[in-house]
């Protein structure tokens, strides 16, 4: 029996409680949320990056302190926090503050094992890190000189963001912790991109191209001005430093290997990140053979779709054609826009149909940045405000058009937008009773397993509308049954970058450009991957059992509501949830 189950039965099972206990049960609930609160609040003074981008613009002026004393110092904080937790009984608890509790502990824990392991020590990568800061301006509204103000503050300490980082990258060559040489050569052609004799031309202007007319020309005059002085005395400057660093001193120090087990204690890190990412107690080895029934199964369903399109000719003779086949491409990149947004209208009707509760807080569709286009996957998903003042956005690239299939536009669609992130995690921000920290939890394996489930709705919803539609949601799902054969391949199996190039080719018919992103992107991120198959697969689980106990009384609608009614929640959680649904609905329906 799960925890949260055995604890509700035998808190129904006691007597009533007495004044003394209420007392405590109150005290402790007290000293739980007001824990939550103060928590909550370090953690957006420490991260000012995250505290923009959920919408609180309190430190937009500043960049996190990533010194050793100030490293530190949250890393002794962290373990004050779990300190604090484990001296609130949770029997004195009710069962949604006893989740809250898990929740929370296990968050911190994470903090703390990351930084045990030296993840502080490895902060640029080809995905993140210094060379996209100029993206928190996305994040940012600008209306008033007051905002740009605080821009300006906070590109014009850059200079030390970057002095900060590169001693943290030095101490990681002392300490073992580098990353692989294939992604790291990566970065310095994105560093050149903010390396400008023009000021306009640097991304960190951006936001200065067009400012509200609100604000009086003579002011706006003044702000360009400042704006173009920082780019030049500090941005400038800032990424000269950074990239030289990278190319003379810390790429020669780079790993040749590509796998996390090459690093100190890096195999029992990779089974942490395991756990960690698909929030269950699954090795690696048992989730690599997942991912190779997953994949057999799959090209099963592939075969049968190839067969309906007339096809004559093997397997991966088919994969060539799809790759190779202009029909199935764009080559102008307004044009790939433009369907991505076509295809963003025609799945929001549906929704009601499949949905009871629907997020108030609508999503747009924009371009990811030049600057990192080329080095980062087909598109990402940028959730909304906390306060209400930013939408979502649907972020897709457009570098080479002609290396992004037709086919796969449906499924993208639905996975990044919805019913896929932006309907999940708009949804989760809407829940007000629960803890700010619970509406921005962290919990991949459901929030990436929710998307994946959602690929599977577009056949219910009726748009995978020929055999190539089929096949691309087919691809998708194959894309994410490979990941776990290939990321555990890299990390725990020592296989070399060309063998999980060789393998993701072989079963799947994502383009050589998206493949090598992927796999690269899989060096980069340890375990992040491995939590969209194992999420969706639990979530497929679940409703084949709620379809089988309830027949005629089984409501798509009720178990969606379900599935996103309590925010991104660890699988274990997320199965005592539906089995008690399940349960109470039978009861209702004798």
């Amino acid at each position: 029996m799960r925890p949260v189950l055995s604890t509700l039965l035998l808190l129904l099972a006691l007597p009533l409680s007495t004044p003394l206990q209420a007392q405590e049960k109150a005290s402790s609930a007290k000293d739980l949320h007001a824990l939550f609160e103060a928590e909550w609040e370090r953690s957006l003074r420490e991260n000012p990056v995250l505290a923009t981008y959920i919408g609180d613009h309190r430190f937009d002026d500043r960049w996190p302190d990533y010194s050793p004393a100030a490293l530190q110092a949250s890393y002794e904080g962290d373990k004050a926090v779990i300190a604090a937790l484990d001296r609130i009984d949770p029997q004195q608890l009710t069962p949604a503050d006893q989740l809250n509790r898990d929740l929370f502990r296990r968050q911190y824990q994470a903090n703390i094992d990351t930084y045990d392991y030296g993840s502080q020590y490895t902060p640029l990568s080809q995905r993140s890190g210094l060379a996209s800061m100029h993206r928190m301006a996305d994040v940012v509204v600008f209306k008033s000189v007051a905002d740009y103000e605080q821009w300006l503050s906070r590109i014009g300490t850059l200079d030390k963001l970057v002095d900060q980082n590169i001693d943290l990258m030095r101490e990681g060559v002392k300490r073992g912790h580098v990353p692989p040489k294939v992604i790291m050569q990566r970065v310095p052609p994105q560093l050149d991109k903010q390396i400008v004799t023009d000021p306009t031309k640097s991304p960190f202007y951006e936001a200065f191209m067009k400012m509200p007319a609100s604000i009086p020309a003579a002011e706006q005059a003044r702000l360009q001005a400042a704006a173009r002085d920082a780019i030049t005395k500090t941005v400038v400057p800032s990424y000269t430093k950074l990239k030289q660093y990278v190319v003379d001193d810390y790429l020669p120090q780079a790993r040749e290997t590509v796998g996390l087990w090459d690093t100190p204690k890096g195999e029992a890190r990779y089974a942490e990140l395991a756990r960690f990412y698909t929030t269950t107690t699954l090795t690696p080895n048992q989730i690599h053979d997942i991912g190779r029934k997953e994949v057999a199964r799959i090209r099963g369903e592939m075969m049968k779709v190839i067969a309906k399109t007339g096809f004559k000719g093997s397997f991966d003779e088919f994969l060539a054609y799809l790759r190779t086949d202009p029909k199935f491409r764009y080559t102008d990149p307004k044009e790939l826009l433009q369907a991505y947004e076509a295809m963003a209208k025609r799945v929001d009707p549906q929704l009601p149909q499949y949905f009871g509760k629907l997020p108030r807080m609508p999503y747009g569709v924009r371009q990811i940045a030049e600057q990192v286009a080329p080095d980062t996957t087909t598109a990402y998903y940028q959730g909304p405000a906390m306060d209400g003042k930013r939408a979502g956005y649907y972020y897709v690239n457009l570098y080479k058009p002609e290396e992004r299939p037709k086919y796969e536009i449906p499924v993208l669609t639905i996975h990044e937008a919805v019913p896929g992130h932006h309907l999940q995690i708009a949804l989760a921000q809407e829940l007000g009773e629960l803890p700010k920290f619970r509406r921005d939890f962290e919990a991949t394996a459901f929030v990436e397993g929710w998307a994946l489930y959602s690929e599977s709705l577009g056949e219910e919803m009726g748009f995978y509308e020929d055999p190539y539609d089929k096949f691309g949601q087919l691809t998708y799902e194959m894309w994410r049954a490979v990941r776990l054969v290939v990321d555990t391949g890299l990390h725990h199996k020592h296989w070399t970058r060309q063998q999980a190039i060789d393998y993701f080719k072989a079963n799947a018919a994502k383009t050589e450009l998206d493949i090598i992103n992927e796999i690269d992107r899989y060096i980069g991120n340890p375990g992040q991957a491995l939590a969209y198959k194992i999420g969706e697969l639990k979530i497929k689980q679940l409703r084949g059992e709620a379809t089988a106990q309830l027949g005629d009384q089984f409501d798509i609608r009720a178990f969606h509501d379900v599935v996103l009614g309590s925010g991104a929640i660890p699988l274990d959680v997320l199965e005592a949830n539906v089995h008690r649904w399940i349960e109470t609905t039978k009861a209702a329906h004798p």
